[in-house]
């Protein structure tokens, strides 16, 4: 199993620190993210200041622009690192890419399969000098002249990894994707019963197994040297699944344990104007819920522990811990995960 980071964006300075720091602890890839910054950006000093580390975008919001301008983005950061970029899309809901970015939004998971075709076919004709002469129901790239082709990419393009929360944009990450990374908010069995064979059935539209298939889970890790730091980071774990469980569209991984009503509850507070509803919602989270969902360990025991649950669902993995602690508390983790090759 791969172990990667999140890549925290402080300045310049700090990525610089960063990408040093990571390669020099093991880890195998950093990922940023789209929230508050660009994503793209930050990674140009990761790919300076290191050398085998490779970086990824986790996630990039696909329908936020073009499948030409993405292309051009991912080729760039691809040529530049000499090959280590690992391109993470999304497509974030309606109301974003509506209102926030301005773009159009219908069907996303065909639209999904269509962007990432229309990426390939470009790429396929600046790296391969194949005819451009993509005709999609969403998507036409029929045009390219030698004065906007990039130069080839000696690697080729770079890894697509799609993020996917239902069955139908899973199966999607099996039929054109690269690797699939599932929403945080997962259980082992919900992977194992809903989302594999969501992605099985993908990938069989294809003509491929999982035979070089990468699923890349960002997981909930509860973890803390004393017991005060323990209680505090798993208060910090409840209080993101509360939030995540109060949303319709992840009720079903709650429901596949039985956990229906407390879906229910929490959306219900969620909405409420109780001025102690957050709380309250955290509180919801029992230790039987909190387990399911987060590998709850003391620092010596996380690597082992990740290994039993996940080493054979996932093939990287990087800590989520929205909480407040030292980030050398997961170095026995990677030296583990590394060692298990």
């Amino acid at each position: 199993m791969k172990v990667d980071a999140k890549l925290v964006v402080s300045g310049l300075d700090g990525l610089r620190e960063q990408a040093r720091d990571r390669e020099a602890t093991g880890y195998d890839a950093v990922w940023s993210a789209e929230s508050r910054r660009d994503p793209f950006l930050a990674l140009m000093p990761v790919a300076e200041h290191s050398e085998r580390l490779r970086m990824g975008t986790a996630i990039a919001v696909a329908f936020a622009r073009t499948p030409m301008s993405m292309a051009y983005l991912a080729q760039d950061l691809q040529l530049y690192s000499g090959g280590r970029l690992l391109l993470g899309l999304g497509s974030q809901v309606k109301p974003h890419i509506e209102r926030r970015f301005g773009m159009p939004w219908s069907h996303p998971a065909a639209r999904m399969l269509e962007y990432i075709a229309a990426m390939r076919a470009i790429w396929a004709n600046w790296n391969e000098g194949a005819a451009l002469d993509f005709r999609g129901d969403f998507y036409q790239h029929t045009l390219m002249v030698p004065f906007f082709a990039p130069d080839p990419s000696p690697t080729g393009p770079p890894p697509v990894y799609l993020a996917a929360v239902g069955d139908r944009m899973t199966e999607v990450a099996g039929e054109v994707a690269d690797g699939l990374m599932p929403h945080p908010f997962t259980t082992e069995r919900y992977l194992r019963e809903r989302t594999l064979p969501a992605l099985e059935r993908g990938l069989a539209r294809s003509g491929r197994s999982f035979e070089g298939f990468s699923v890349s889970l960002s997981g909930f890790v509860v973890s803390g040297r004393t017991e005060e730091e323990m209680t505090a980071a798993a208060l910090g774990v409840r209080e993101q699944l509360a939030f995540y469980g109060s949303t319709p569209s992840y009720k079903p991984v709650l429901e596949l344990h039985g956990w229906g009503e407390l879906a229910d509850e929490l959306h219900r507070l969620s909405r409420s104007a109780e001025a102690d509803r957050w709380s309250r919602m955290a509180g919801l989270i029992d230790d039987e819920v909190l387990a399911a969902f987060a590998v709850v360990a003391e620092p010596d025991r996380i690597g082992d522990a990740l290994l039993e649950r996940f080493g054979a669902v996932v093939d990287r993995f990087n800590f989520y811990a929205p909480y407040r602690h030292d980030e050398e508390i997961w170095r026995p983790a990677v030296e583990r995960l590394r060692a298990a090759g």
